[in-house]
């Protein structure tokens, strides 16, 4: 199995959480169309970033040779028969800050992936 970018990071705390049907198919569609891992930067958060894996995403802080602040791991998704309903997870905190992030880098995380996304349908 591949080395993790957050193994190696001491976890603050890990919590169950939930991800939207609709965030986790936008990933779903972008990780079939481009290659991982992806990074998605924030203008709206500098020097915050996402950096989204095949199986995990970190929220990071790429002043900080992106150290991890939270990521989002162990999707519960085998199995999974319906597009409408949520997708478990475990959400790992690598500060105890990290919290304030978690809302709005998953909303900016969308609107970039819906971005990328319609960009490459023009292109296609």
């Amino acid at each position: 199995m591949p080395v993790s970018r957050v193994d190696d990071v001491p976890v603050y705390e890990q919590r169950g959480d939930v991800i939207e049907a609709n965030l986790y198919n936008l990933w779903r569609r972008a990780k079939l169309r481009f290659a991982t891992p992806l990074r998605l930067e924030f203008d709206e958060l500098p020097g915050i970033a996402m950096i989204l894996e095949r199986s995990e995403w970190a929220c990071v802080n790429g002043q900080q040779n992106d150290l991890p602040l939270l990521a989002w791991v162990e999707f519960e998704d085998q199995g999974r028969d319906s597009l409408h309903t949520p997708v478990p997870c475990k959400l790992n905190y690598y500060h105890y800050a990290a919290s304030k992030y978690r809302g709005r880098v998953l909303q900016l995380m969308a609107m970039a992936l819906e971005r990328q996304l319609h960009e490459d349908d023009k292109d296609a």
